[in-house]
């Protein structure tokens, strides 16, 4: 079918302005807005805003369990328990590693920085291994997972882990801190502060 061409005649009228960017008089406005002058604004009373809502953070138990605390609980458990059935040689093998390992360990990290960590100089030789194992990616995500874990998931997936960490892992375990399984960053995210 041929297009329609324009019939003959007088164009109708256009309804619609034309938009245009320059200049103060070719400002296109919505119909019946005004913009108010500045004597309007200040003799209208302010509207009151309404308050912010105020909880009491005080009221909330810090001592039960969030929800990613218990489960992290709960897969440290189930490790300890399965460590209990069958040891593994790499178990063995990271029990047998002493605390000048440890330490030497740790200064060849250091070594291999352009500068020292300053902000974990107030950490103990074992926090800051954990820290540094935190925040290495290459063994995947450390939230919502215990750190005995990831370090036995990261074992089994062949991407060959620090024994140290596994070491370091068991050490506290030893000591009854099931606290040190959860990374640090877990508990950043999941912290209880009350911000004033």
């Amino acid at each position: 079918m041929p297009p329609r061409g324009r019939k003959s005649g007088v164009a109708p009228k256009a309804t619609q302005s034309t938009l245009a960017f320059h200049g103060a008089s070719n400002k296109v406005t919505k119909p019946g807005t005004r913009p108010q002058s500045k004597k309007d604004l200040l003799a209208e009373p302010a509207a009151k805003s309404p308050k912010p809502e105020v909880v009491d953070v005080s009221t909330t138990d810090e001592t039960e369990p969030t929800t990613a605390e218990a489960a992290i609980i709960e897969q440290t458990e189930q490790e300890v328990v399965a460590q209990k059935v069958s040891s593994a040689p790499e178990d063995d093998e990271a029990r047998r590693i002493s605390e000048t390992m440890l330490q030497k360990y740790w200064t060849e990290k250091e070594k291999s920085r352009q500068g020292p960590k300053v902000h974990l100089q107030d950490l103990s030789l074992h926090e800051k291994i954990l820290r540094n194992w935190d925040m290495s990616g290459q063994y995947g995500p450390c939230t919502g997972i215990a750190r005995l874990k990831r370090w036995k998931r990261a074992h089994r997936l062949g991407l060959e882990p620090p024994i140290e960490v596994l070491a370091v892992l068991l050490k506290e375990q030893d000591g009854d801190k099931i606290s040190v399984q959860r990374s640090h960053v877990d508990e950043l995210l999941n912290s209880r502060t009350a911000e004033v």
